[in-house]
């Protein structure tokens, strides 16, 4: 923990430049930017939303590595920062990680490749994967990287700030166990990142078998969300 303490300690954030979090949605770190200042900025004929506090600025760039890169890659361009965070909801690998666990992993591995980072912080291994991963899925994953959690984002963040030899680190909350099998969730995610939320409701309401569970994903992700941003909001403390 010895860089991320030079970073942030208990007392809050030193007198170092800013620090950069990029999640993918805005209801994951919702508790957290509720009060924060926002803004809207143009990157590569993108605009992005921005939420800014004190030394700290984070953008939700949308579901998936390419939104992710794109996000990171232009919070580095208009914010120059020390340290990028890759914040947000995970899937569990290991039965022993439950919903509302928090993961700040020492290396992030991408699934595709299997090229990783090592953030030289934390401990345990997180792994990203393409799309949302299924039981099964899961299983074969932590099996196969040793990995203790998902997600989809983390390594492409960890490559945008590798290429500009900035610190990385992820802060990730588990919002679906190992055996949880999610919705189908890929169909519903926009070429640019963005959740249509409408049509997955609509998709939903018209199958009751689902009803159950999405009402527990819907739980699960309200409490990963508080978990998440409870840890973010003890980092970013001033």
């Amino acid at each position: 923990m010895a860089r991320c303490a030079a970073l942030w300690n208990g007392s809050g954030l030193t007198d170092m430049p800013r620090v950069a979090i990029v999640a993918a949605m805005e209801r994951e770190v919702k508790p957290l930017i509720r009060s924060w200042s926002r803004r809207q900025s143009e990157h590569n004929g993108k605009t992005f939303r921005l939420f800014e506090k004190g030394n700290v600025v984070l953008v939700c760039g949308g579901i998936g590595a390419e939104a992710a890169r794109r996000a990171a890659e232009t919070v580095i361009a208009l914010y120059s920062p020390s340290i990028v965070y890759s914040a947000g909801f995970a899937g569990a690998l290991t039965p022993e990680m439950k919903v509302g666990a928090v993961l700040l992993p020492r290396r992030v591995v991408d699934a595709g490749d299997g090229s990783s980072v090592d953030t030289e912080t934390g401990e345990g291994v997180l792994v990203s994967f393409a799309s949302v991963a299924s039981p099964q899925q899961k299983v074969k994953l932590g099996e196969s990287f040793a990995a203790a959690a998902v997600d989809m984002e983390a390594a492409a963040v960890a490559r945008a700030a590798q290429a500009r030899g900035l610190q990385f680190a992820a802060v990730k909350a588990i919002s679906d166990e190992i055996h949880f099998a999610m919705p189908e969730m890929d169909r519903f995610v926009a070429p640019d990142g963005t959740f249509r939320s409408g049509k997955f409701a609509i998709y939903t309401v018209l199958r009751p078998s689902l009803w159950r569970t999405v009402a527990q994903l819907s739980r699960n992700s309200a409490r990963a969300s508080r978990a998440l941003c409870a840890r973010l909001a003890e980092m970013t403390a001033s």
